[in-house]
């Protein structure tokens, strides 16, 4: 295979080039955008732009993203407080939030749903109405921001609303076992499916960015039926939504086993949608899940299963996944090591590399994403009644810190490295379209 190139100034289609088809690889980071706002006894609301002050500072942190020189930023709108009550909408932040990032320049990648419901939506995802609210919204927001966003991720993560919603009974509406998991990831395709088709009515040229965690599966023969089914269970809300799943999908049996009808199976083949970008989020020490002998872990971060660091190896079989499944361009969306700045400095370079030598060899990776631009706080906060501090996961360019006006946010060195690959992108871009940089972006 040979490098990815594209053509200076041509499209896929026949309009001007989208800035995934620009044949470069562009870098951005995440804001952690979790919202669980419902509570219950022994369950707080989870909003991590809350626990992080992110709605107090969002003006200085779209800044700092800025400065590290991230091109992108996936960026979550949070549902709940966007129509407090159905069908009405208080856009005052999310104008501000918008503005700021078209006066610095940022392309939001624009989190439709992290999670949450609105607090009004009873039975939340299993709700019948589900799909037609999260559809509306989801048009109202792409209505309101078109002009200044222009790039949308449906439902981050589906697979992992199924399995935390639908399979594990932990968050919203609680449900368990396999038929939860199927009903969820029935009515996560029904929303997501109806979400893209409205707003691509409103906006002919969005963007959209699916984007699923990239789990890995292996472990020891007696699990090996489970493990085939979790292996292609990674990517069934796509499949599903794109319209993949017939009479020869491999889980074709199992969804029908557990409440789907052919007619439910054809109907998403007649409504399926299509990815622009196919986003796959790896964690290198929380993304291969290990199923030892004699032991049965649930999953999840309540009963979790045993994990294995595969490093850049197992980012780089997941992408390739991706690609081949789906035909499309492909982003990491999501990566970083918890741990020290050594640590993570060093994950870094080593997923900088890994996914500069996939597109050597003509694998068209688009998007480099490190998430979070700063610190953020475990979910396990929801079911504790410690404070924030206790749950701090160090994984941001930036470290939180406690002080007396709030959080701060300080710098560390992965902000220079940060910069340095950025800078390194620009540059290789500039070669690409056989231009020089810019002053001040060499």
């Amino acid at each position: 295979m040979s490098p990815v190139r594209r053509t200076p100034g041509t499209s896929r289609g026949s309009g001007p080039l989208r800035w995934f088809e620009d044949g470069t690889l562009h870098v951005g980071v995440g804001i952690e955008d979790t919202f669980v706002p419902q509570s219950r006894p022994g369950e707080r609301a989870l909003d991590e732009y809350a626990l992080t002050e992110h709605y107090e500072r969002w003006h200085a942190d779209l800044g700092l993203a800025a400065e590290v020189g991230a091109e992108l930023v996936r960026w979550g709108v949070p549902w709940y407080r966007v129509e407090p009550e159905p069908g009405r909408f208080d856009w005052d932040w999310l104008d501000r939030v918008l503005d700021r990032f078209a006066e610095l320049g940022l392309r939001p990648v624009v989190d439709l749903l992290h999670y949450g419901t609105p607090l009004w939506l009873e039975g939340e995802f299993a709700h019948p109405d589900y799909p037609a609210r999260v559809a509306d919204y989801s048009v109202a927001v792409a209505e309101r921001f078109g002009d200044r966003a222009t790039d949308y991720t449906p439902v981050n993560e589906p697979m992992i609303h199924a399995l935390f919603c639908g399979e594990y009974a932990y968050w919203p509406p609680y449900l368990a076992g396999h038929d939860g998991l199927v009903t969820l990831c029935a009515q996560l395709t029904r929303g997501f499916q109806r979400a893209q088709a409205g707003i691509a009515e409103v906006l002919p040229d969005a963007t959209f960015v699916h984007v699923d965690a990239g789990m890995r599966y292996d472990g020891d023969p007696e699990h090996a039926a489970t493990i085939r089914r979790l292996r292609e269970s990674v990517w069934l809300v796509e499949d599903l939504a794109t319209g993949r799943v017939d009479a020869r999908h491999p889980l074709v049996g199992f969804l029908t086993e557990h409440g789907l009808s052919d007619d439910d199976l054809a109907e998403f083949r007649e409504r399926a949608v299509r990815p622009d970008v196919v986003g796959v989020n790896y964690y290198p020490r929380h993304s291969t899940e290990i199923l030892r002998a004699g032991e049965s872990h649930v999953g999840g971060f309540a009963d979790p299963r045993p994990t294995r660091d595969d490093g850049t190896a197992g980012l780089v079989e997941l992408l390739r996944q991706a690609a081949a499944r789906y035909g499309a361009p492909v982003a990491l969306t999501e990566t970083c090591v918890t741990g020290t700045v050594a640590e993570r400095v060093a994950w870094m370079d080593a997923s900088f590399a890994a996914v500069a030598d996939l597109r050597a060899e003509g694998l068209d990776v688009v998007a480099y994403t490190w998430w979070p631009l700063f610190d953020m706080y475990e979910w396990t906060w929801r079911t504790s009644d410690g404070p924030r501090a206790d749950h701090l996961l160090t994984m941001g360019l930036y470290a939180l810190e406690e002080r007396a006006d709030g959080l701060a946010r300080v710098p560390t060195p992965l902000v220079g490295r940060f910069l340095h690959h950025a800078r390194r992108a620009r540059r290789a871009a500039h070669r690409d379209v056989g231009a020089a940089p810019a002053e001040g972006q060499a």
